[in-house]
This record gives C-alpha cells, structure tokens and sequence, in this order.
C-alpha cells in the first residue's frame, strides 16, 4: 500500500474558506479518478509564524497506481488549486509505503 502525501500550508485569511473547498471539491475530484481507496485531512500541530498546514494523505494500493495518476490526473487538479488560491499557500508531495 502506497500513502500519497500532500502537505500544505496555507495563509490564514482563506484557510476557511480553502479546506471547505478542499473537502467539497478538490478531495472528491483527486477520489473520483478511483486510484485511491481512501483519504485523510489532517491538521499539522506546530505553532508557526505564518498560516496554518495541513497533511492530506490519498492511500493507493500500488506505486504503479499513483504513478498512473500522476501522468493522468495530477497537472489538471493541481492547477486547479493554483489558480483559485494563487500566491496563498506552498505544498509539497511526499510518496510513503506502508510497511
């Protein structure tokens, strides 16, 4: 099993209104390609000088999976998050097996 990790931080003064938009239309978009089998949102508990960061975590049963939807889906719905929110967070991706 492979753990699609998605960490992000984002500002503040659209944290709200972002994770409901996460919640309602990104993270059903990322599970409606059916490479995933479940998903996570958590939130990272450190104090920090600037917005908020979350850990969104996508399980997949094979790396293959996730490197087919890498190719497939992953341009698409990551620009889509890039444009509503431009200049308003930073992410970083990280590719976990489940020993």
């Amino acid at each position: 099993m492979i753990i699609y990790n998605v960490t992000v931080n984002i500002e503040n003064d659209v944290r709200e209104e972002w994770l409901n938009w996460m919640k309602t239309v990104h993270i059903p978009d990322v599970m409606n390609t059916g490479y995933f089998l479940e998903n996570k949102v958590c939130k990272v508990l450190i104090d920090e000088e600037q917005g908020t960061t979350y850990s969104f975590q996508y399980t997949c049963a094979s790396l293959e999976d996730l490197k087919e939807y890498q190719r497939l889906h992953a341009p698409r719905l990551q620009k889509d998050v890039a444009d509503k929110y431009a200049n308003k967070f930073v992410a970083f991706r990280t590719i976990l097996e489940i020993v």
